[in-house]
This record gives C-alpha cells, structure tokens and sequence, in this order.
C-alpha cells in the first residue's frame, strides 16, 4: 500500500481545510439571507403594503348637508360596499363654506384610505377661483373616481304664479333687486349655475348662501326665497308633490322624468351646468387603494337596483378610475376659469 509523503499530507490537509470555510460559509449566507427577510417582511411599511383593505370602519366625509345630492348618493353606493367589505362605512355630512370644511378636514386626515370626501363640481371649481382657502386643492388630494353628473333644474315657488321661463323673466323685471336666489354656498356648483342663468336672462338678483340643496330649496317652497338651480335629484320629488315649479332643465335635451319642461337650449341660449359628483382622498393615499375604492364603487354603481334608481331620479353615471378623474377634475378647473 502506497503511503503518502508528509508533503503531500500536509497539502490534503490544506486543500480540506480550504473546503471547510467555503462549505460553512454557504450555510451561514443562507441563515442570514433567511434572518434579513424574516426582518425585512417586520418592517411597518413591508406589513403595510400586505395589509388587508379594508380592516377598519371608513369615514366619508360629505361636503353637503343631508339630503343634498352627494350625501343621497353616498348612501346608495356605500350600502353594497359595506356588505362586500364586511366593514361599516359611516356617512359624515360636515356642510359649510361651500364644502371647503369638509375638505379642509379630509385634506388633514391621515392618507390611508379610511377618510374620503364626497363633494361636486365645487371643488375643482374652488381651485380655479384664486380664492383663500384652508387647503391646497391640487396639492392635498388625491383622486378616487367619478361617479356621474346630476341634473340640474331651474325651479321657483309656486307663489310667484308663473310657469315658464319667459314669465318667470318678466316677473323679475317688475321687482328689480328683490328677488332672491339660493346656492350651497360661493363659488359652488348650485351658485355659479344660476348665475349664469341670471346673466343669460337678463335679471337682477341677491344671492342667499345655505349649507345644503336640502335647505334651500325649502326655503323657496316657503317663498323665503325666490328661486335656484338645485339637482333634480333632490328637486324631483317636491316638483312632483306640486312644491315647486320646473322652469327649465339645464341639459342640451329634455329630460325624461320632466318631459314637458323645455331644455337650456330652448329658452336660455348659452346656460347649462350639469354638477359632476366624485369621491377624493388625502395626497398620499396608496394608488392601489384608491383604485380598490373606485372599482368597488363602479360594481356597486351598476348593480340594477341602484343604476334605476339614480335614472329615475335625473342621474347620469359614469364612474371612472383615478386616473381618468385626474383628468376630468383638470379639464373641469380650465373650464371654470372662463366663467
């Protein structure tokens, strides 16, 4: 039996001992690359990003005052939400200043998809208005989706006996500066609407500010007030009820539910203003969330019972995704600098 020298042994050992490290090395990279991951996956944001949507009740914020337009609409599209969530969603009207103090309160709420606001064409109008606000509308929100547009309808008191909309002129030319219109608030959609109802027609008037359509238009049943341009959603049942007078639609044709009331066009050439309605977040709310709330709204908005149900009362729906309503809110605030 060959024996090996004590050269050639010590070089054995040698080349064993060089094998070992490298052998032990492997097992120790693997332990720790298992230990970093392990610490990777504790981190908040790791576990964050995992985390189920929604796990907590959500908070939606409503611009308006009960009853209004957004708050109905907020009521219908958050009942299948819930149920598919299996979290409540509670609705917040927080009416006043013309929707800025619900704005102001989801601008400062942290961005994680727990506190929405429900709000109109106001808001991109207020970020074209130049005016002093509590908030940066461009900078402090962030886009969850459209929901549609809702019909709005010139309407006055039955007091005033007039039926038409060239009736309704000539009775304003005889009380100049008596008449009273109302809106929820400056600069909102239901204010700027009739004003430029007002300057197509030629009258003058006084504008009365309320927290909500809900309000106002009460008002004018009672007479308090003279006229407005609230949603049909909210107008339709007291026109129906022969509370109110429809003079006008402000819609380029009739609208089914009001077939014998005329359309802008047909009286008042160059009014029109439909209220586009849509959800926001705080900046910084996780895209994907935001596009989890806006799909779950989307399935809920045409599911059959609620898309009659907004048909019947004068309501267009287009629900969109975030991006596409970046997009609309950009277009809208262009557009609102040249009114």
């Amino acid at each position: 039996m060959k024996t090996l020298s004590s050269r050639s042994r010590s070089s054995l050992v040698s080349s064993r001992m060089r094998r070992k490290p490298h052998t032990t090395g492997d097992a120790r990279i693997s332990a720790a690359a298992v230990i970093a991951l392990a610490a990777l996956l504790a981190l908040p944001g790791a576990a964050h990003a995992q985390q189920k949507f929604p796990v907590k009740p959500i908070r939606i914020v409503v611009a308006f005052s009960a009853g209004g337009t957004s708050d109905i609409l907020a009521r219908l599209i958050t009942q299948g939400m819930g149920e598919a969530w299996g979290q409540p969603i509670v609705i917040e009207p927080r009416p006043g200043a013309g929707g800025t103090l619900a704005a102001a309160i989801v601008a400062k709420a942290t961005p994680d998809g727990y506190t929405l606001l429900a709000t109109s064409a106001s808001f991109p109008i207020s970020a074209a208005s130049g005016a002093k606000l509590p908030y940066d509308p461009l900078k402090d929100f962030a886009t969850v989706g459209e929901i549609g547009d809702g019909t709005q309808v010139l309407v006055v008191s039955p007091s005033l006996a007039v039926k038409t909309v060239k009736e309704f002129i000539a009775h304003a030319h005889t009380r100049p500066s008596r008449l009273l219109f109302g809106s929820t608030g400056a600069l909102t959609s239901t204010h700027l609407s009739t004003e430029r109802f007002r300057s197509a027609a030629g009258i003058r008037a006084t504008h009365v500010a309320f927290k909500g359509q809900s309000e106002y238009v009460i008002e004018i049943v009672a007479d308090r007030v003279h006229f407005g341009a609230p949603g049909l959603i909210v107008a339709l049942p007291l026109i129906k009820d022969g509370k109110l007078v429809p003079l006008v639609v402000a819609t380029p044709q009739r609208s089914p539910l009001l077939p014998d009331v005329p359309s802008a066009p047909e009286v008042v050439p160059g009014w029109g203003r439909d209220g586009g309605q849509a959800w926001l977040a705080p900046a910084g709310t996780p895209i994907a969330i935001r596009r989890q709330i806006s799909r779950e709204m989307a399935r809920n908005l045409a599911l059959p019972e609620i898309k009659t149900r907004l048909q019947n009362m004068g309501f267009f729906i287009s629900s969109t995704t975030p991006e596409e309503h970046e997009k609309i809110c950009a277009r809208t605030s262009r557009h609102s600098r040249s009114w």
